[in-house]
């Protein structure tokens, strides 16, 4: 790489449908690489298919880019409003002679196929019109523009991951550039765009590798210099087959749903083919530290969803209360059973550092904080059922009449009060902490007993002692 030049990278999703992870790993790497070079990072919209694109895809893949933290350094590119220059390319090279009319009709080009496979070639066009004048179609007859394909020697690309590729140039057919509508193809506008956006690298997933052959026929013929190319090995399932829905989450907006944070789900992703030495938990400032392409491997990765899960309950623990608060009444707000209300938010806050220390999915946090905005009699999972029998609901009562004297009524002196009574009934901490939580959560997990009953409130523990014991 030249010392003077500016690296410039792009995500260039199409917005046919959600935004794949492993799109989004390719847009993580593209911006980690022009931070690590102090370059710029673009976004470029590839909405040239008008019947697939939709508006609500396009805001998908903004939406999912802001969640992850990769903005983009400039509005983006919309291919589409790009097609007149897309088209003067294609223009010029005709005029130069490098590309030509082609008036094959779909049935003709289909048995060309047919003829090519029966001889044992591959289905593709066998140059018909390459040489032929144009003067011999039918007036006005409907015509694409092909490309003139080199018939020697090989075209080889020096990849920054995968090394040098090569394919014989007689594997290659004339691609079409502007279809028999006046349509740019997806490939040349690609390359139209990329020249123009004076993009440096082109970092995609290696399902591409293919089609920069063919792409690099066009640079070559516009006497454009290539961008340097990184294909980017694909994610599978953790079973090695291609990623589908039935190994989970797949999209960024899945990822979201089920609970991830999204520094998180970057930091498994940045991990997910790419390392440095024994470096597992990066900030955002140290992954542009160290992130280059020299540790990205070459083989195709495998989703770990456990390991994910892991991954994402380390950060959970080091969150913000009071922005994983927000997350879980917004998850919550919804829920007919759970009052999401000021006080409701204002129990979750105060209980937080005890939620976040135990759950590993935002899902999970929410779930477990849930209890805090439903209003008593409570609903008793089997186990909380079984614990409350009229023996353990006696006991209840005691410490209820302890509890309605205590002043302060926060963690430590509750604490206190508990231990106290425990000594006295000659009970073990744990039963007593036990039905209590019962009584409070419906179930037998939650966070330390002191600090639940602080977040709940005395009117509210006794209510809900009161309820679990038929006393209300």
């Amino acid at each position: 790489m030249r010392r003077d030049m500016t690296v410039r990278t792009r995500f260039a999703p199409s917005p046919t449908g959600l935004l794949h992870i492993g799109n989004a790993r390719a847009a993580l790497f593209n911006y980690l690489f022009a931070r690590h070079h102090k370059g710029e990072f673009l976004l470029r919209i590839e909405d040239t298919d008008r019947e697939r694109s939709t508006q609500k895809a396009v805001d998908v893949i903004l939406d999912g880019l802001d969640w992850l933290g990769l903005t983009p350094d400039a509005a983006p590119v919309y291919q589409s409003a790009r097609q007149q220059r897309h088209t003067e390319v294609a223009q010029e090279l005709l005029a130069q002679g490098l590309a030509y009319k082609c008036f094959c009709t779909a049935d003709e080009l289909k048995i060309m196929r047919e003829q090519a496979v029966a001889q044992g070639l591959p289905p593709r066009y066998n140059g018909f019109w390459r040489d032929r004048d144009p003067s011999e179609a039918p007036s006005g007859a409907p015509f694409s523009v092909r490309l003139k394909a080199p018939k020697e020697g090989e075209t080889v690309i020096e990849d920054l991951v995968q090394g040098a590729v090569r394919v014989a140039n007689t594997e290659m057919d004339d691609l079409i550039i502007l279809r028999s509508d006046g349509s740019p193809t997806y490939l040349h506008a690609v390359v139209c765009d990329d020249h123009d956006m004076e993009i440096t690298h082109v970092m995609r997933g290696d399902d591409h590798l293919t089609n920069t052959f063919r792409q690099a026929m066009i640079y070559r013929a516009m006497g454009w210099a290539l961008p340097q190319f990184a294909h980017l090995p694909l994610i599978h399932g953790p079973d090695g087959a291609k990623l589908s829905k039935r190994h989970g989450a797949q999209s960024v907006v899945d990822f979201r749903e089920a609970g991830y944070l999204p520094e998180a789900l970057c930091n498994y992703l940045l991990r997910l083919g790419w390392g440095h030495g024994d470096a597992e938990i990066l900030s955002r400032d140290e992954q542009i530290a160290l992130f280059d392409l020299d540790g990205v491997g070459r083989a195709p990765s495998r989703m770990d969803y456990t390991k994910l899960a892991h991954l994402n309950g380390v950060y959970l623990r080091e969150a913000d209360p009071a922005r994983l608060t927000e997350d879980v009444v917004a998850r919550l707000a919804d829920r007919s059973d759970v009052v999401t209300d000021d006080l409701f938010r204002e129990r979750v806050l105060k209980l937080m550092p005890g939620l976040q220390a135990r759950a590993k999915l935002l899902t999970d946090l929410a779930e477990s904080a849930a209890f805090l905005g439903k209003k008593p009699p409570l609903t008793f999972d089997a186990k909380a059922e079984k614990l409350l029998d009229a023996p353990t609901q006696a006991v209840l009562r005691r410490i209820a009449d302890k509890l309605a004297q205590l002043s302060p009524f926060d963690a430590p002196s509750i604490d206190a009060a508990l231990r106290a009574f425990a000594d006295e009934a000659g009970l073990k901490l744990g039963q007593v902490a036990q039905p209590l939580r019962a009584a409070m959560t419906g179930t037998l997990v939650s966070p330390g007993i002191d600090a639940t009953l602080a977040a709940l409130g005395r009117d509210d523990v006794l209510a809900r002692i009161g309820a679990a014991t038929g006393h209300g």
